[in-house]
């Protein structure tokens, strides 16, 4: 029972190792890459706390190596989806009834765990299954990961403080319930922090969650559940399923407990779910919350008072890093003729300077994309830029999934702005340049703006204050993170809250408090120490 207010220790961002050559922490996670690539993993789902193996299973590949095989995952149907429901309402009473500083210390436990004797296991993981380099696994899987744990438990204590006022002889109090019924996360591949918080940030305030993960992201979502159960978390609070999307929603949108979708993921798909649960609004017991992020065509404009090398890094590192499998990615840019030479110039050194392999050999800056259909897609692009009269390929071009699913890092350059690759997401490393009149910049924003669905990220280039001011305003609604003079990728937790509009999703900004508001459901409670006993008011008086 609590007798005291509790202050949590103060969230601060995850320090990231840089696994210089000779550093500790390279010789530790490579040491790790080789213990997991010698064992053969056997992953079960986990539904109320146990391991279930259905002996239905699906080998797991490293995308760069596919000759190799990291293990199995056992795949699930309909009966698992309902158990893993069953689960969750079972652990719900005593999880939402449970004190706030427990929920809060599982989730401090499992950022420490991470960060310390998990850290290896976790990037390792996360490098081998879904082919990232050893930096960007590190950002993504250990640092910000811990960070949306200890940010997430900041968030709700902050929330947990925001009280009503009150009057004389009354006390007025908020409490933030738990949603009553369950919630169900559906986790991308690209991001192994996001398939971490999607689950845990609506647990965290007193829900309990069914599961449902990339298939290509299963070998690292196992390390996660690895350390929430280690950290202490309850059976049935949270349940990973391995199951098709479709039998999953078929069971999930139809029962009257659900009670909100935490999802990461295309566009299509979340429409798509959106109206399934639009036309069974009828069935739930309350209405649901649906949270989503669905990804973006994401823009890079630079002025013509723009620093040129900065504009080349820039488009380097937010075009390439990951292979361009970030939402956040700089997919289209529009740079002014006064500048281009120089950023051509640049920008081609750079990418011809980049090496493509294994994440093992830390020397590779690029790795391959996350499967077949993905590799299909993307090349599919790029053969038809090859043919196309509109367009130039400056750099790159080149694929090859002999051995693993490999892009060359490709720059399209189009004399139409409206050609398919400055419109279409393609999710992959492929960049595409327009290059514009220096005197045409306003008409060029109105371009920019109008081309696209998404609102996700985007970012100008210019050394002009007014410039900057006349562009933020111009794009206001255009991207949900918005940078200047810098690329339109890697928001940090605490620092920049994540999240775009329009068909980027809800922009309910995953790291920040916002998206917490959205995993309860707030009661007012007034009580009154002195009851009126006499119906009548003053205005009655004669």
């Amino acid at each position: 029972m609590s007798n005291a207010f509790f202050q949590v220790p103060p969230a601060v961002n995850e320090p990231v190792l840089n696994y210089a050559p000779g550093s500790p922490e390279r010789s530790s996670l490579q040491s790790m890459l080789k213990k997991l690539k010698s064992e053969q993993a056997d992953i079960p789902m986990i539904i109320n706390g146990k391991a279930v193996r259905t002996g239905t299973t699906k080998t797991i590949h490293p995308p760069h190596e596919l000759s190799h095989t990291l293990g199995v995952f056992h795949k699930g149907g309909a009966e698992h989806v309902q158990q893993a429901i069953d689960a969750a309402m079972a652990a719900k009473e005593l999880w939402e009834m449970l004190d706030w500083q427990d929920r809060a210390a599982i989730f401090l436990k499992a950022a420490d765990l991470l960060a310390g004797p998990f850290r290896d296991k976790m990037n390792a993981a996360t490098m081998l299954c879904q082919s990232k380099n050893a930096f960007q696994a590190e950002i993504d899987a250990v640092a910000e990961l811990c960070d949306f744990f200890r940010f997430n438990v900041e968030y709700m204590t902050d929330m947990y403080r925001q009280q009503p006022i009150s009057a004389p002889t009354i006390w007025n109090r908020l409490e933030y319930r738990p949603l009553e019924g369950f919630v169900f996360a559906l986790t991308p591949f690209n991001f192994t922090s996001i398939a971490g918080n999607l689950p845990s940030a609506p647990a965290l305030m007193g829900n309990t969650v069914v599961w449902k993960v990339a298939e290509t992201q299963v070998y690292s979502a196992a390390v996660i559940m690895e350390i929430l159960m280690e950290a202490g978390l309850p059976a049935g609070v949270i349940n990973l399923v391995f199951v098709d999307g479709p039998i999953a929603g078929e069971v999930i949108f139809n029962h009257a407990d659900f009670a909100g979708l935490h999802f990461t993921g295309s566009t299509g798909v979340f429409q798509k779910m959106w109206n399934i649960i639009g036309a069974n609004i009828h069935k739930y017991r309350s209405y649901p919350r649906v949270v989503g992020e669905t990804g973006g065509k994401d823009f890079v404009v630079a002025h013509g008072t723009a620093d040129p090398k900065a504009v080349a890094t820039a488009l380097t590192r937010g075009a390439f890093e990951f292979q361009g499998q970030k939402c956040s990615a700089a997919s289209r840019a529009y740079i002014a003729g006064s500048i281009w030479q120089e950023v051509k110039e640049n920008l081609v050194a750079d990418i011809r300077s980049f090496q493509m392999g294994s994440p093992e050999d830390f020397g590779n800056f690029i790795n391959a994309v996350i499967d077949e259909k993905a590799f299909d897609k993307i090349s599919g692009y790029i053969a038809a830029a090859k043919t196309s009269k509109d367009v130039e390929i400056i750099t790159g071009g080149g694929f090859d999934k002999s051995k693993g699913y490999f892009i060359e890092p490709t720059v399209i350059v189009t004399k139409d702005p409206d050609y398919v690759t400055m419109c279409e997401e393609l999710f992959g490393p492929v960049l595409t340049i327009y290059v514009f009149d220096d005197d045409q910049y306003d008409q060029v924003l109105h371009k920019l703006d109008t081309t696209s669905p998404y609102a996700l990220t985007g970012a100008i280039f210019s050394k002009d204050r007014e410039v900057i001011r006349q562009t933020t305003h111009a794009l206001r609604h255009n991207a949900g993170n918005f940078y200047i003079n810098d690329k339109p990728t890697g928001a940090v937790v605490g620092q920049q809250p994540f999240g775009g509009a329009r068909g980027s999703g809800t922009n309910d900004k995953a790291g920040s408090i916002l998206n917490l508001y959205r995993w309860v459901s707030a009661r007012t409670i007034k009580e009154t120490f002195v009851s009126a006993t006499d119906y009548r008011y003053p205005f009655l008086e004669k």
